[in-house]
């Protein structure tokens, strides 16, 4: 299995505040199912935000599709390059939506990197399609319901066809419909060979979106990486890094990622 991501002791440290990933070393390879748990203010979102090319560690390394990732060469074509085969989803839709309509928010991505506008119309038609949201397209995307945001969001991600997907909280603020609607689909984006990353607070989630399972403790450092059903069945261990309460029973997860339930 191919590695898509690898960070050998990295460390992030926000301005006038401590370091918030401390030595940390991950490997992501392609096609894994992964969540990233943990108390809030661990690191979680900011790890993602390494990934998806937002923000560089301070230390350590970082290597992404066997490529060398720092500021100084993250320019130009290689950020082109990069930004094309990882789409990242942010944990409030309206920060990564801002065109008028929801077709010229689909549009932007593709057009950006140059496509032919017939091809862009075609891509928007089809994926319209598959996330059932063709009578949105001449929406202001601003006016639509919490779900309704969330899947042109990650319809603005997919419309470049991306071989990772990050997710931060993905079913924050979604009803039960929605929430259904989003697992399904990301189901299938996994069965397809998508690399998914998620972050979340939502232990119920954890075992139908992920196979593994990457724990941060209130140290910024990893307390634990390994398959969601250890994870989930060690109480002792949630309950160290704050993550869940006193009243938490161990509930071995079923890694059932695949079979959807």
């Amino acid at each position: 299995m191919n590695t898509v991501f690898e960070l050998d002791h990295i460390t992030y440290a926000y301005p006038q505040s401590g370091p918030v990933l401390r030595d940390l070393s991950l490997v992501v390879r392609a096609g894994e199912k992964l969540s990233v748990l943990g108390a809030n203010g661990c690191g979680k979102s900011t790890l993602l935000k390494i990934f998806a090319g937002l923000v560089f560690p301070q230390s350590g390394s970082m290597t992404a599709f066997g490529e060398k990732i720092d500021p100084k060469r993250f320019a130009g074509e290689v950020s082109n390059r990069y930004h094309r085969r990882i789409g990242f989803v942010f944990q409030d839709s309206e920060v990564q939506l801002f065109c008028s309509t929801v077709y010229e928010e689909l549009a932007f991505g593709p057009l950006q990197l140059g496509l032919p506008r017939a091809a862009v119309k075609r891509r928007i038609a089809e994926l319209a399609e598959l996330l059932g949201i063709e009578k949105l397209l001449d929406h202001t995307p601003f006016k639509l319901s919490g779900g309704e945001k969330k899947k042109v969001a990650i319809a603005s991600v997919l419309i470049l066809n991306p071989e990772v997907l990050i997710l931060d909280e993905p079913t924050n603020g979604l009803d039960p419909r929605s929430q259904a609607w989003l697992l399904n689909l990301l189901r299938s984006l996994g069965d397809a060979g998508k690399t998914l990353i998620f972050a979340t607070h939502n232990l119920d989630l954890v075992p139908q979106i992920s196979e593994r399972a990457v724990l941060f403790g209130e140290d910024h450092t990893v307390a634990a990486d390994m398959p969601v059903g250890e994870l989930l069945g060690n109480a002792a261990l949630l309950k160290r890094v704050n993550l869940v309460g006193e009243d938490y029973r161990a509930r071995p997860g079923t890694g059932n990622f695949t079979n959807g339930g």
